[in-house]
C-alpha cells in the first residue's frame, strides 16, 4: 500500500477489512495455503458480505452486487470516543428477551432454524408444529424441514444444496447441532446460500455444562418413552442412556453463559425453548444420584476406552447394571418428571413467538448478563483509579510543574476509570483484539514511567508486563493511560502527546523508578 501511495486513511480501511478476513479464513482453514480457486470462491461471498456491513465499506469495496447480509459477524463500531477513558461506559440492565438490534431479516433472504442440543430436547415435535402453524413465520416464505434420522448421507451438505434450491425459504434443520464442526459449516452455509441462522435451545441452568441435570433427566426421561424412532434412539435401545450421556459431555466444560455468548456472538440472535417450570420442587435423591452415577461411569469408560461403545470394554457390565437402574429410577418417577415440564403447547407458542420476532426484527437474544452496549470495541487493561490519584498526588509535590499543571484541574472527576488501550478495532483490526483473548479477566502489571501533558492534554506513559511469563504487547505507538484532555478534545488525541513533546508543545516529567499498577485486561 505505501508503494501504491495509498493514504493512510485508506490503509487503516483496509488493514481493517484484511485483519477480518483473515480471521474468518484462518477459521475455516487454519494456517494451510489456500489454492486460487479455494481463495476466490471465499473472497468473493467474503467482500459481498463485509461491502454491505455500511456505506463506508461499501465504497471501499465497489459494487458487489446486491448480496443482503447474512450476519453483523464482526461489527463495525460506531463511537465518538475510540478510547473511551474519560466517558463512563453505558450499561443495560439484562431483559428476556433485551432488545440488541432492529434488523429485519430481509425476504430474500433465507433463514436456517438449527438445534444446538441433545436427544429429548423436542426438536422434532416442534419442527412439526411449526410447519404446520397457520401463517408459518408470520410472511410469505416457504417453511420446509429436513429430519436428520431419515437422511442418510452427509446431513448439512443435504440442507446446503436445499438452501441453493430454495434461497427464499425457511429451512427448519431439525438435528443436534452440538460441536463447533457443525457450527462452523452453518456459518458457511450462510455466507454461500445468503441465508441468516437461528440457533434455538432448550432453556436451563447450568454451571460446567450449559445443561443440568434436573433438564438431563427430563431429556433421558423422554427418549425412553420413544417407541420405533427413526434414530434408533428409544426405549428398545439397550444402551440409550450411554448415548444420552455421550452428547451431554459433547458440551462439556461450558457454562450456560459461555455457550449463551457464544451462539449469539456468532448468529446474532438466540431462542430459548421453555423446559422446566420455575417453581417446582427439588430433583429426587435417587433421580439426580443415578444420573451422577452415570457421568461417573461414563468418565471412567471415556478415559479408558475413548469412544468405544459402552456395549464393550472394560465396563459392560456395569454399564449394563446402571442402564437397568436408570430405566427403573427413571419411571418410578414419571408423575414428578412429567409434572416440572411446562406445557409443550406453552413451549412451542414461545418458540414460534420468538422466530417470528427475529425476522420482524423485533427481537434480540435473551442475555444472561449486563451487556454494554454495542460490540467489543478494544482490549484494554483497567487500573484501580485510586492508585492512578495517589501517583499524581506524589508527582505533584515532589514537581512544581506537576502541582502548577494540576491545580485548577478536578483530576478525580475528571478520571471515571483508568485504562491502558492494548489494541483497538478501528485502529488495529479485529484479530489485534482477539489475540488478547486468552488474557481476559486476568492480572497484569503495568509500569508507570512518565507523565506527559500539555494545555489541553495528559497521560501517563506505560508499559504492559506479562502474565505467567508471556509478554502482554500494546499494539499503540506509544502505550499510554489517558488522565484529562481539554474542552472539545477526543481522548483518543492523547497519541499525539509525544508528537508534541517533540515540538516543545509539551512536558515530560520522568518517574524514575517506574511505578508498578496492576490492572485486569478486559475486552469492552
Amino acid at each position: 500500500m505505501k508503494i501504491w501511495n495509498t493514504s493512510a486513511a485508506k490503509q487503516r480501511e483496509l488493514s481493517k477489512m484484511l485483519d477480518e478476513w483473515a480471521v474468518y479464513i484462518r477459521r475455516k482453514y487454519g494456517n494451510k495455503p489456500l489454492s486460487s480457486s479455494t481463495y476466490l470462491s471465499e473472497a468473493e461471498p467474503f467482500l459481498e458480505q463485509y461491502a454491505k456491513r455500511s456505506p463506508q465499506n461499501q465504497a471501499l469495496i465497489g459494487s458487489a452486487g446486491n448480496f443482503v447480509k447474512v450476519e453483523d459477524f464482526m461489527a463495525v463500531v460506531e463511537g465518538e470516543d475510540e478510547e473511551g477513558d474519560l466517558e463512563s461506559m453505558k450499561d443495560i440492565a439484562p431483559s428476556s428477551p433485551s432488545i440488541t438490534t432492529k434488523d429485519m431479516v430481509a425476504k430474500n433472504e433465507g433463514l436456517i432454524v438449527f438445534f444446538p442440543g441433545i436427544p429429548g430436547c423436542a426438536k422434532s415435535a416442534l419442527c412439526k408444529e411449526i410447519l404446520n402453524a397457520p401463517g408459518g413465520l408470520g410472511d410469505d416464505r416457504p417453511v420446509h424441514s429436513l429430519m436428520g434420522d431419515l437422511i442418510k448421507g452427509r446431513y448439512w451438505q443435504k440442507v446446503a444444496d436445499e438452501r441453493r434450491k430454495k434461497p427464499s425459504s425457511i429451512m427448519l434443520a431439525d438435528k443436534n447441532a452440538p460441536n463447533e464442526e457443525v457450527r462452523r459449516q452453518i456459518e458457511n452455509m450462510c455466507l454461500s446460500t445468503k441465508a441468516s441462522a437461528i440457533p434455538v435451545i432448550p432453556e436451563s441452568e447450568g454451571t460446567v455444562n450449559p445443561f443440568s441435570i434436573d433438564a438431563l433427566a427430563v431429556f433421558i426421561f423422554r427418549v425412553l418413552h420413544r417407541v420405533n424412532h427413526p434414530g434408533n434412539l428409544d426405549k428398545s435401545s439397550p444402551n440409550a442412556g450411554y448415548v444420552m450421556l455421550m452428547f451431554y459431555h459433547l458440551y462439556e466444560g461450558r457454562s450456560r453463559q459461555e455457550f449463551e455468548s457464544e451462539l449469539i456472538e456468532r448468529f446474532g440472535s438466540l431462542v430459548k425453548m421453555p423446559l422446566l417450570k420455575p417453581e417446582r420442587s427439588p430433583l429426587p435423591d435417587s433421580v439426580r444420584s443415578i444420573i451422577e452415577e452415570g457421568i461417573n461411569l461414563y468418565k471412567l469408560h471415556t478415559n479408558k476406552h475413548g469412544r468405544l461403545e459402552s456395549t464393550k470394554g472394560t465396563y459392560v457390565k456395569e454399564w449394563v447394571k446402571w442402564e437397568k437402574q436408570l430405566r427403573d429410577i427413571l419411571l418410578g418417577n414419571a408423575d414428578y418428571l412429567n409434572s416440572i415440564q411446562v406445557p409443550f403447547e406453552f413451549a412451542v407458542k414461545e418458540v414460534i413467538d420468538q422466530l417470528k420476532a427475529i425476522a420482524r426484527g423485533e427481537y434480540a437474544a435473551p442475555t444472561s448478563e449486563k451487556r454494554k452496549l454495542g460490540s467489543i470495541v478494544f482490549a484494554a487493561i483497567c487500573l484501580p483509579v485510586p492508585e492512578i490519584l495517589s501517583l499524581l498526588n506524589d508527582l505533584a509535590q515532589k514537581d512544581p510543574k506537576v502541582g502548577n499543571f494540576l491545580k485548577d484541574k478536578s483530576m478525580e472527576s475528571s478520571i471515571q476509570k483508568a485504562h491502558l488501550t492494548l489494541a483497538h478495532k478501528r485502529s488495529h483490526g479485529v484479530a489485534a483484539v482477539a489475540n488478547h483473548g486468552s488474557f481476559v479477566h486476568e492480572k497484569v502489571p503495568v509500569d508507570v514511567g512518565a507523565l506527559l501533558f500539555s494545555d489541553k492534554l495528559a497521560a501517563l506513559e506505560a508499559e504492559p508486563g506479562s502474565v505467567e511469563g508471556e509478554k502482554v504487547n500494546s499494539k499503540n505507538q506509544w502505550p499510554h493511560v489517558t488522565l484529562w484532555t481539554g474542552q472539545g478534545i477526543a481522548a483518543k488525541d492523547a497519541n499525539t502527546l509525544p508528537q508534541l513533546l517533540s515540538q516543545g508543545k509539551a512536558n515530560r516529567v520522568d518517574i524514575n523508578p517506574p511505578v508498578t499498577i496492576t490492572g485486569t485486561l478486559e475486552f469492552f
